[in-house]
């Protein structure tokens, strides 16, 4: 190859890689200019297009013409490109022209803003020359206005001063409560002018009578109102109530003065009448008190009521005072005489005081309450089937129920600014109730177990038959009647100690009632005890539970639910009505786990029943001579008689437990974790097993699977799909006994692949369940020898770190591990029951 053809491959190379352009851009080309012509495509093939052009040999006599045409279009390509590049030259110089005028116009723009701006700032000044004049005018009229103002408030304050000496020293009092106010307003506008000695004297001048005026209206009212004495000798009249308005623009000490003084003279009777010695103090006579005050102010009203100005609000002052007094003297009559406090006693003093509370909630606003609230909330309770949501007796019966029913009450913020005024003397007696509570609800729970003990377990078939017991609901209504009774009385300590009542028999139903009536032991109508539903039983028909004691036993499963959730409710009752400070003291978390040990007893009593009934079938079928059975038939009668005690207790059961749906889905899974190992543990007891014997067996075990995985819905008209937990650990389970029914119909020989089988199939690598199936097959121990040593050989290398020998990670427990886990189990069933 010459140089020159070297640098032309060289230029066509680098021509190449320039004019590659992106798939991106090839389309932008195309969209642009879109063309049909061949030598415009992004994948142009010089030698298909030649190809194209000289199809076959008579074609190339064109090529002279072909080549022609060539030329002329890369003539006129040439020239439009040349065109094109002129033109851009001349674009470049036009774009520098069109940005110099630009330039220039804005140049002149900035000119002549300049322009204006100057001009608008000699107008500013000319403006300011012309207006100079004004102002100066304007301020001269605004300190003469002021100065003539200050001469006639000067004028007015000092004739007011004298005016008012006058008048204070005549007793002019209607007169002065106006005069009064009105200097007093103006000598406010001349406190920047206290410097002025005759501003000051004036000043000190209205101070003085101000202070007269106090002293000689506290002597009026001492003299019609007098604090010795009985006698009334002044009473109502025009001076003082004009004295009373005189008292609102003087110095509040002297209204509270007033005040103080016509309240302590106005119940001076009460403190004589009602004294620690008499008879009427005690709490059987305590509407004496209410009836009392009730008349004082009637009486106050008709003689009073218009001597005092109405924002006073004297009669509710008189109230508020005498709800003082009493919250006192009974305190202290109550700690004289404890010995004499009964319940209900105490329950009658405190319903007519709470009575009385209401009656001034009622009649007044509470304005003259220093802790007050500024306006009544009304609350209204939740209400829903649960008693704790209920509308509550004794708390505002008869308003409206609030439609936000997501809000919870708090009790301890009541819409009665006087709860409490009076009441809370009662609350360090209050343990005489709770001690009373305790008793009665011991009584209650007596009356329950007796009228359990005469009444009978609910009876299958009946309304009753799997229902909540009434007893429970008896119960908790009348915890709520408690609560509710102790919140009105207090929200401290005496709801804590409610509470411990509450838990204690809590507790006592939950054992006496409930745990207490659960079947314990085999008698005569077919009763079962704890340990014959642990051990197999060998022979004729096992012990079961009666359809009534099946019933009680959902019965009592029920209720326990019912408890559990409804003490839950009662734990956030007593938290919402008790002090915030001593939420944290309530939990009832205990009585809940007594609730739930009541209900997982339950269910494992009516698993440990199904479970023992079937074991007379299980022990039937590892008694089978499995090695003689000739050829495989029906299924066995052993699976009829355990389809048999399925099909008579899981729809009683279901039709029981119907209300509480996850327990029953409960109870069949237990029943399944324990009869399934239990079944497993009887096929390793079929020994030896024959070809035939064991596929009899599989096809049993397929039966059984099929009924347990239809257990949840079995003899129900309503078909519902068995939930996927339940049916996962059935097809799980019964996989695993169908692996070992597959394994011993597999032929021993050779050993290698019998051994490999095995760890496949049941992917156990305990060498004792190899052991029960070579027994199973029958094998001699010869051969069993040779065979476990392969086994262990064939195992899998355990991971790195574990405690090393043969042995495989298996989701499936062992039998044998089934069987420890029952032992444990009866153990821990014996000693709660």
């Amino acid at each position: 190859m010459t140089m020159m053809e070297e640098e032309e491959f060289e230029f066509a190379e680098d021509l190449e890689a320039i004019l590659h352009l992106t798939p991106e851009v090839q389309l932008a080309i195309e969209q642009v200019f879109p063309s049909q012509d061949p030598l415009d495509r992004a994948d142009f093939n010089a030698v298909e297009y030649i190809n194209t052009l000289f199809p076959t040999e008579q074609s190339l006599a064109n090529i002279d013409d072909v080549v022609n045409k060539i030329r002329l279009k890369i003539r006129r390509l040439d020239d439009n490109i040349r065109t094109v590049v002129r033109g851009q030259t001349n674009v470049g110089q036009d774009g520098r022209q069109a940005l110099e005028e630009a330039q220039k116009a804005i140049q002149q723009l900035f000119g002549k803003i300049k322009d204006i701006k100057d001009k608008a700032e000699k107008s500013e000044q000319m403006v300011k020359e012309i207006t100079r004049d004004i102002k100066q005018l304007d301020h001269a009229k605004r300190h003469l206005t002021t100065s003539i103002t200050t001469l006639n408030h000067l004028h007015m304050l000092a004739g007011g001063v004298d005016s008012l000496e006058a008048m204070t020293r005549k007793r002019q009092y209607g007169e002065v409560a106006n005069l009064l106010q009105g200097v007093v307003n103006v000598l406010e506008h001349f406190h920047k002018y206290m410097g002025i000695p005759q501003i000051r004297q004036l000043s000190e001048r209205v101070k003085a009578a101000q202070s007269e005026l106090g002293t000689q209206i506290l002597a009026d009212f001492e003299e019609a109102f007098p604090s010795q004495g009985s006698k009334r000798t002044g009473g109502p009249s025009n001076v003082l109530r004009d004295a009373c308005l005189v008292a609102n623009v003087l110095d509040p000490r002297i209204k509270q003065e007033i005040i103080k003084k016509f309240i302590r003279q106005h119940l001076s009777e009460y403190l004589v009448l009602f004294q620690e010695n008499q008879d009427v103090a005690w709490l059987d006579k305590i509407d004496r008190r209410y009836a009392w005050i009730k008349r004082q102010l009637v009486d106050y009203e008709e003689k009073y009521g218009r001597m005092f100005p109405e924002e006073w609000c004297m009669t509710e002052r008189i109230a508020v005072e005498f709800c003082h007094i009493t919250k006192v003297e009974l305190a202290k009559v109550m700690r004289t005489r404890a010995k004499e406090i009964e319940v209900k006693l105490l329950l009658f003093a405190i319903q007519r005081t709470t009575n009385f509370e209401g009656l001034l909630a009622k009649r007044f606003t509470g304005c003259t309450l220093t802790d007050a609230p500024g306006q009544k909330r009304k609350e209204s309770p939740l209400h829903s089937t649960n008693p704790f949501l209920e509308d509550e007796p004794g708390e505002d019966v008869g308003t409206e129920k609030d439609e936000n029913l997501a809000k919870p009450r708090k009790p301890k913020a009541p819409d009665n600014p006087f709860h409490g005024i009076v009441s809370k003397c009662f609350e360090p007696h209050l343990y005489v109730y709770i001690e009373s509570q305790d008793k009665n609800l011991g009584e209650l729970i007596d009356r329950f177990v007796a009228d359990f003990r005469a009444q009978g377990p609910p009876k299958a078939g009946t309304e009753e038959g799997g229902a909540v017991l009434p007893s429970c609901a008896d119960l908790f209504v009348y915890y709520k009647k408690c609560m509710v009774q102790c919140s009105q009385l207090s929200t401290g300590e005496p709801m804590i100690a409610l509470t411990t009542i509450f838990q204690k028999f809590l507790r006592e139903y939950a054992w006496k009632i409930l745990s207490g009536n659960l079947p314990k032991s085999s008698s005569n109508s077919g009763g079962l005890t704890i340990s014959s539903l642990l051990k197999e039983k060998e022979g004729s028909d096992a012990a079961k539970f009666t359809v009534d004691e099946l019933c009680l036993i959902c019965s009592i499963l029920s209720t326990a639910e019912y408890c559990l959730a409804t003490t839950q409710q009662l734990e956030e009752k007593l938290k919402e009505k008790v002090d915030k400070v001593l939420m944290e003291r309530i939990n009832l978390t205990g009585e809940m786990d007594t609730f739930s040990t009541v209900i997982s007893n339950s269910i494992q009593l009516l698993v440990q029943d199904l479970d023992a009934a079937c074991d007379p079938a299980l022990s039937a079928m590892s008694k089978m001579p499995w090695q003689s059975v000739e050829h495989v038939g029906d299924q066995s009668p052993y699976v009829t008689s355990i389809i048999m005690h399925i099909k008579q207790n899981v729809p009683i059961i279901r039709d029981n437990l119907a209300s509480t749906r996850k327990y029953f889905t409960q109870f069949c899974i237990k029943f399944t974790n324990s009869f399934i190992p239990k079944f497993i543990n009887h096929l390793f007891r079929c020994k030896p097993i024959s070809m035939v014997g064991a596929e009899q067996l599989l096809l049993d075990t397929h039966s059984l699977k099929t009924v347990l995985l239809d257990l949840p819905s079995i003899g129900s008209q309503v078909l519902r799909k068995a939930p996927a937990s339940y049916t996962k650990i059935v097809v799980k389970g019964m996989t695993r006994a169908e692996m070992i029914l597959k394994v011993v119909m597999a032929p021993h020989e050779p050993p290698v692949v019998f051994v490999d089988n095995y760890i496949k199939l049941l992917a156990d690598g305990n060498p004792e369940t190899f052991q029960k199936i070579l027994d199973m097959k029958g094998l001699k121990r010869s051969e069993q020898s040779s065979m476990l040593e392969l086994f262990r050989q064939r195992l899998p290398t355990p991971p790195s770190g574990a405690d090393g020998g043969p042995s495989l990670s298996f989701s499936a427990p062992t039998p044998e591990q089934e069987s420890s886990r029952i032992r444990k189990l009866e153990k821990l069933i014996k000693k709660r029951l």
